[in-house]
């Protein structure tokens, strides 16, 4: 099931990015050949149009084959340069190939998709808030309060007493006890005041998971990592409800927390990219296809508000890769763009079609090398 929901998400995403190209292109008049539903081996099409729709064998996703765009030698024909010879038919076709095209026309339909990506990501935020969207405590809209607030784990550190306990990221604790010890109002002050009080003596924590009603007992006893340190369980914990929010207001903050989540996605990614040029780097820290089947489990198993978020995060996560000046993604295609504006003539296609072909590469090897690491954490 998981694998499933997940396929389903990546398919929806990358749909919804290769329709924003196929959106623009058509909008600037420019041929659109195929717009395909996952990847080949094709299993049937129809045409509409000029543009054949594709449903193929490999449902991850899909892909949209614009004129011109890959600025192969057969279709690199100059409108400026089209001689008498010419027939009207050439001469239209030119003037629809992307390359052909104004830089900025190009431009738009190159980030196009990106831009779909974010406001997929807004309208998913949006519907969240409509819906009840988890948050966390002090963090509400102006004017709106969280209900059914929880003390939630957020992170529980690997090999720690709190995960060999059974402890797990997403759980709520309802109560916390060592002997005849209770504490009377729990949240992250108070337990964290409770584990250093109580150092090497079994604390029992009552929480719930997902959306289980049945509460469930963890026993755990704090340690100290040093003789200096204060004892510990190896968690991070907020207090998280849930703010429901009217269609208007749900937009409005729906628009806010993905500028918020892209601001934060494009400040994590210049920190892995920065630590990797100094070789701090580590895959420790990134996912692959193989890790977030396993969250969308955990987010499945939340609810459905938490797959929705889910699924925006990872929307906003392609849109800004897919804005990386790497060869192969739109970042790249759109620094040949401006390489080309600033020289004043077209890339030479064999070059572009070679580096892009290089980044493509490069990208799947990189991809080889994080679901490596994702399934030895498995293990």
């Amino acid at each position: 099931m998981n694998i499933l929901i997940f396929i389903i998400i990546l398919l929806v995403l990358v749909l919804v990015h290769e329709f924003g190209h196929f959106f623009a292109a058509k909008r600037f008049g420019i041929r659109v050949d195929e717009f395909g539903f996952g990847f080949p081996p094709k299993l049937f099409s129809f045409k509409k149009g000029e543009t054949e729709y594709s449903f193929n064998l490999l449902p991850i996703g899909g892909f949209v084959k614009i004129f011109g765009e890959n600025m192969e030698e057969a279709d690199f024909v100059e409108v400026g340069f089209l001689d008498k010879e010419k027939t009207a038919e050439k001469t239209e076709l030119a003037k629809r190939s992307l390359i052909n095209k104004p830089k900025y026309q190009q431009a738009i339909v190159l980030f196009a998709g990106v831009l779909a990506n974010f406001l997929l990501a807004w309208f998913l935020f949006s519907v969240g808030f409509m819906s009840g969207l988890p948050t966390s405590v002090g963090n509400e809209p102006k004017g709106y309060s969280a209900t059914d607030v929880h003390l939630v784990l957020v992170s529980v550190l690997a090999n720690s007493p709190a995960e060999i306990s059974g402890l797990k990221s997403g759980d709520k604790i309802v109560s916390i006890q060592s002997g005849n010890d209770i504490v009377p109002e729990i949240n992250p002050d108070t337990l964290k005041s409770f584990i250093i009080s109580h150092p090497d003596k079994e604390i029992n924590f009552s929480y719930l998971r997902g959306k289980d009603t049945t509460i469930n007992i963890a026993q755990v006893i704090p340690v100290k990592k040093t003789p200096t340190e204060n004892p510990s369980v190896g968690i991070a914990m907020d207090e998280i409800g849930t703010v429901k929010l009217p269609v208007f207001n749900a937009f409005w903050e729906g628009l806010k927390l993905d500028w918020s989540v892209t601001e934060g996605t494009v400040l994590g990614l210049y920190k892995l990219i920065a630590e990797g040029i100094e070789g701090k780097g580590s895959f420790a820290s990134v996912t692959g296809p193989v890790g977030m089947v396993g969250i969308v489990g955990s987010a499945y198993q939340f609810g459905f508000v938490y797959l929705l978020s889910f699924a925006a995060l990872i929307s906003v996560n392609l849109a800004i890769i897919n804005l990386i000046p790497f060869p192969a993604l739109d970042g790249g295609r759109l620094l040949f763009l401006l390489i080309e504006k600033i020289k004043g003539s077209h890339i030479n296609p064999k070059f572009a079609n070679a580096a892009n072909t290089i980044g493509f590469a490069i990208l799947i090897i990189l991809m080889l090398f994080v679901t490596y690491h994702d399934v030895i954490k498995l293990f």
